[in-house]
Order: structure tokens, then sequence, then C-alpha cells
């Protein structure tokens, strides 16, 4: 778990270099806005969330898989996660962002 990085990841940083060679330019993780969007975009009010699939469970997706060790812990801490990524995502669209 050591390993998993919450910024700069691979699939982040292939974001970055696909819209940066766009000619888009951003802002990384602003820390007022509620879950620290990954590229913020503030002139024109948008947003990119790069939501990992083992922490954020996609819906029907085959790499957000459950781990087979306590279960207990896991569930539960999966779940929530959704529920914060949801809750948040409320919260910007309330602050007139769009993802």
């Amino acid at each position: 778990m050591r390993r998993i990085q919450s910024k700069d990841s691979a699939p982040e940083m292939m974001v970055r270099q696909l819209v940066y060679g766009m000619g888009f330019r951003y802002r990384l993780h602003n820390h007022k806005l509620p879950g620290r969007p990954d590229l913020v975009f503030s002139r024109r009010w948008r947003i990119i969330l790069i939501h990992g699939c083992y922490w954020h469970h996609h819906d029907g997706c085959a790499v957000a898989h459950v781990p087979k060790s306590n279960l207990a812990y896991w569930i539960p801490k999966l779940e929530r996660n959704r529920q914060r990524d949801a809750e948040n995502l409320k919260r910007l669209r309330a602050l007139g962002w769009r993802s």
C-alpha cells in the first residue's frame, strides 16, 4: 500500500501530457476546492478528476476488485471513498465548477 501514489500517478501523468499537448494550461490539486481536483482550469471553471479504479470502484470496471483478506475493513473503506467522491462532486457543482 505504501507504493500507491495520490499524486503524479501514471494515469494522471498521461492525462496531463495529453491536455498540455492540446495547448491547455491548468493548476494542479487546488487545496481550496473540495476533493482537491487533479486538474483545475480556473478561467473556464472546469476540473478534471482522475480516479483510480482500485480506490474509487467504478461501476462495471474489471480492475475494481475487493481485496480477499480483511473484508470487514475494505468493503466499508471503499464504499466511503465512493460516497466522498459523490459528495465532493456535488459540492464542486454547487460552487459552479464543471467536470
